[in-house]
C-alpha cells in the first residue's frame, strides 16, 4: 500500500477540486445539456438496495477476475477520457502507469495524449485497449487498428455514440469551447454496422462497442462478430434523457446471454457501486470521472492510492454481503429500493459538506 495522505474518497475529490480550474472540473462533473442522463446514472445506482447473507465464512476474500487472458486485482477499468492531460501532465502514460502499478486494465482514448505508442512504451505490461473516435475513412480506420495491434494493445474498441457532438452547456454558457470542428468528425455520423462488419473480417483482435445502450444493439453486435458488449451513454455526456446504464444493464446481460463479456461505465464512484455491477452480470466496470480525480489530485500516485481505496470498499461490501469470490454473487443479492440522493455528481461523497469552505 502506498504511503498516502488520503483515507477516504471524498478527501480524493476535495483535493482534485482545490487544484483545478473551474474549466477543467466542469469537465469532470458536468454533462450534456440539462445533464439528465449524469443524474439518472447516479440514480439507477442508489435505486439499488443489497440483500446481504450472513453466518458464513468469509475470512478469504478474493476480489480479484481474469479477463483477455489476464489476472486482474479488481474486475476494474479505467475508461476512456479524452484531454487527460489537463488534470496530470503525463495524461494517458500516467493512468496506464497507474493501471499498470495497481493490476488492472486501462482504456486509452483516441483523443488523449500521448498518442497511442507513447502510452504503450509508458506500461508494456498492462492489459492495454485503445477506444477509436472514427475521425476518417475506412482506410484511417484500418491504420489505425494496425497501429494498435502493431503497438502490443490487446482489444480495440469503437466508440459508436458519438455521431454528433453534444451541447455541453456548461462550457458554452462560460465561452469555454472544446474540441470545435475537430478534422475528420463527419466520418463518425457515416459510420455504420456495416462498418463495424468489415472491420471484424480484417483483423484479429478482440472488438469491443463502446455506447451500447439497449437490448436491441447488444444482440445486433453479437451479430457483427463483436467480442465485448460496453455499455455506455457516455457518463451522461452525449445524449440527454437517457436512461441510467444500472437500469439498462439486467436487459442487456438477458439479451447477451453469456455469449460475450460486458463491460459498463456511468456514475460508479464507490466500491459499492462497483460489487453491484457484478452482481447484475457485467464483467469489468469501468471510472471515467472517478480516473480524473484521482490524476488530478495526486497525478499516478493519486490515481493509485484512489484504486487501493477502492479495493479497500470492495473486499468490505463483498464480506459483508456473504461471499468470498465474484462467483459467489448473483443478482439475488440485489434488491430495489428508493434512492436517498440526488442524482448529483458527487453524491457518492456526503463527507464534502463536512468542510465545504475548503472544498471550493
Amino acid at each position: 500500500m502506498t504511503t498516502s495522505p488520503f483515507l477516504t474518497l471524498h478527501e480524493l475529490v476535495k483535493k482534485a477540486r482545490q487544484k483545478l480550474n473551474h474549466d477543467n472540473w466542469d469537465y469532470i462533473v458536468g454533462g450534456t445539456e440539462t445533464e439528465t442522463t449524469v443524474r439518472r446514472n447516479r440514480l439507477a445506482l442508489d435505486s439499488i438496495a443489497f440483500q446481504p447473507r450472513v453466518l458464513r465464512d468469509v475470512s478469504r476474500i478474493d476480489a480479484s477476475t481474469e479477463f483477455l487472458g489476464h489476472s486482474l486485482r479488481l474486475p476494474v477499468f479505467l475508461a476512456p477520457v479524452g484531454g487527460l492531460e489537463h488534470f496530470a501532465a503525463e495524461a494517458g502514460a500516467a493512468a496506464a502507469k497507474a493501471a499498470a502499478q495497481f493490476g488492472i486494465s486501462h482504456m486509452l482514448s483516441s483523443v488523449c495524449e500521448p498518442g497511442l505508442e507513447a502510452v504503450a512504451q509508458a506500461a508494456p505490461d498492462a492489459l492495454r485497449i485503445y477506444q477509436l473516435y472514427v475521425h476518417g475513412d475506412a482506410d484511417w480506420v484500418d491504420a489505425m487498428a494496425a497501429r494498435a495491434i502493431a503497438a502490443g494493445y490487446d482489444a480495440f474498441c469503437l466508440t459508436v455514440d458519438s455521431a454528433y457532438y453534444s451541447r455541453r452547456e456548461r462550457d458554452l454558457a462560460k465561452r469555454n469551447i472544446r474540441r470545435d470542428n475537430v478534422p475528420g468528425r463527419e466520418f463518425q455520423a457515416r459510420f455504420t454496422w456495416s462498418d463495424v462488419a468489415r472491420l471484424k473480417s480484417k483483423f484479429a483482435i478482440p472488438l469491443i462497442l463502446k455506447g451500447i445502450a439497449t437490448k436491441e444493439d447488444a444482440v445486433l453486435a453479437l451479430e457483427h462478430g463483436v467480442d465485448m458488449i460496453y455499455v455506455s451513454n457516455h457518463g451522461g455526456r452525449q445524449l440527454d434523457h437517457c436512461r441510467g446504464t444500472m437500469e439498462v444493464l439486467p436487459e442487456i446481460v438477458a439479451a447477451v446471454g453469456g455469449r460475450a463479456p460486458i463491460m459498463i461505465d456511468g456514475g460508479f464512484n464507490r466500491g459499492a457501486d462497483i460489487v453491484k455491477a457484478i452482481a447484475a452480470g457485467a464483467s469489468l466496470v469501468g471510472i471515467g470521472r472517478m480516473q480524473c480525480i484521482g490524476l488530478a489530485a495526486g497525478g499516478e500516485a493519486g490515481l493509485t492510492r484512489l484504486l487501493e481505496i477502492l479495493e479497500q470498499e470492495i473486499r468490505l461490501c463483498l464480506g459483508l454481503l456473504g461471499v468470498n469470490t465474484w462467483a459467489e454473487l448473483d443478482p439475488s443479492y440485489l434488491h430495489p429500493a428508493h434512492p436517498v440522493g440526488t442524482g448529483g455528481t458527487l453524491d457518492a461523497f456526503p463527507l464534502l459538506a463536512l468542510d465545504e469552505k475548503s472544498f471550493y
